[in-house]
């Protein structure tokens, strides 16, 4: 039994009902025309994977994939070079069409196949982004060993849109019978106010649009700054339902009205105070909700910097990211340690571990 909960696999795979059918090929029916090729899903501009000019039909691609795992031994390169430049809306076409031809999901043919960390990187490269969110904040919600497994939840809280929240909460009921909300609420490994503050934050569904409110900002940045610095209550009451509740674009606007009326941004005001983990705590969720390539380009440095490597935040990191912000990231970390993401990666992986990492990051 792999390490990986294959209880998600009922997820990743539930296909459109145009889908059902992509594995029968519609040329061999006599007399029927050949359909023009559907249009490539976009790739988002600061995504950093690439995919090909002309991309195979989802029925080959399942077909190529199926010659890589079969027989002696596995074409590892063939997985990386099909699936590692395919977006999210491919790889679920491709899913559906493996499981109609052979009767067996990708993911648990993957997990058959693969080994180690590059079988956890193509895992939660492969699966449907909400359901693997849901399987990390699940993972998360039961470790033991301090306040950085939190880093997960407010990822998914603070660093999504909120209908990926919505998804992801959707994906987690079905996952495992409960609720995202009642298992932090539930979670022993959190205290109040950190866990209080972390359910607000899954719970929550944001206001989408542009529109900032001018004073509200100048009166809640008041707030925050009486909560943590007169107070030194960095979760106070006040910090978690404004963090919780407005509109990124609200938040961004408070932010920056803190900083022009006390002089010091709100997070560097947090990073000072590098003893109190509850800071650390809303200085991460501050940097996802306003600049998420600053929390992910530490996250990824943090797990290669020091004795040995931190491969599943690695890969948390950089997967989870290839196709939202990863150029972004990239740029972020460049800025920040003088080296590139690809170097470090390079000097600190390896195999076809490191081959999938890369085909994700991209060029740089």
């Amino acid at each position: 039994m792999c390490c990986w909960c294959c209880c998600l696999e009922c997820i990743h795979n539930i296909p459109p009902l145009n889908l059902l059918f992509l594995h029968f090929d519609s040329t061999s029916a006599p007399g029927h025309e050949e359909e023009e090729e559907p249009e490539e899903a976009p790739v988002a501009s600061m995504a950093s994977i690439s995919v090909p000019d002309r991309v195979p039909s989802p029925a080959e691609d399942a077909e190529n994939i199926r010659k890589a795992v079969q027989g002696f031994g596995t074409d590892e390169k063939a997985l990386i070079e099909i699936l590692g430049h395919r977006t999210a809306a491919q790889r679920a076409e491709i899913a559906v069409a493996y499981e109609g031809l052979y009767d067996q999901t990708l993911v648990g043919r993957l997990q058959d196949e693969l080994s180690s960390h590059f079988k956890g990187a193509m895992t939660l490269w492969t699966m449907d982004p909400a359901a693997r969110d849901a399987k990390l904040a699940y993972k998360a919600l039961r470790k033991k060993g301090g306040e950085r497994h939190a880093w997960v939840l407010l990822e998914v809280a603070c660093a999504s849109s909120p209908d990926h929240l919505v998804a992801v909460r959707k994906a987690y009921c079905s996952a495992y019978d409960s609720s995202l909300e009642e298992d932090v609420a539930a979670c022993a490994l959190y205290k109040d106010p950190l866990r209080k503050f972390l359910l607000r934050l899954v719970s929550s569904y944001r206001y989408g649009g542009d529109h900032v409110d001018e004073e509200l900002a100048r009166a809640e940045a008041a707030e925050l700054h009486g909560a943590v610095v007169s107070k030194k209550e960095a979760l106070h009451g006040d910090v978690v339902r404004i963090v919780s509740s407005r509109s990124k674009p609200q938040l961004k606007a408070t932010f920056q009205r803190y900083k022009q009326d006390h002089g010091k941004a709100i997070d560097e005001v947090l990073e000072g105070n590098r003893s109190d983990k509850l800071s650390a705590m809303l200085k991460t969720a501050v940097w996802c909700l306003t600049s998420p390539e600053k929390h992910f380009a530490e996250v990824i440095r943090s797990s290669i910097i020091g004795l040995g490597t931190d491969e599943e935040s690695l890969t948390r990191a950089i997967v989870s990211r290839a196709e939202v912000d990863m150029k972004k990231v990239k740029e972020e970390y460049k800025a920040r340690y003088k080296t590139t993401v690809t170097a470090d990666v390079i000097g600190d992986t390896s195999g076809y571990y490191q081959g999938i990492l890369l085909a994700l990051i991209g060029p740089e």
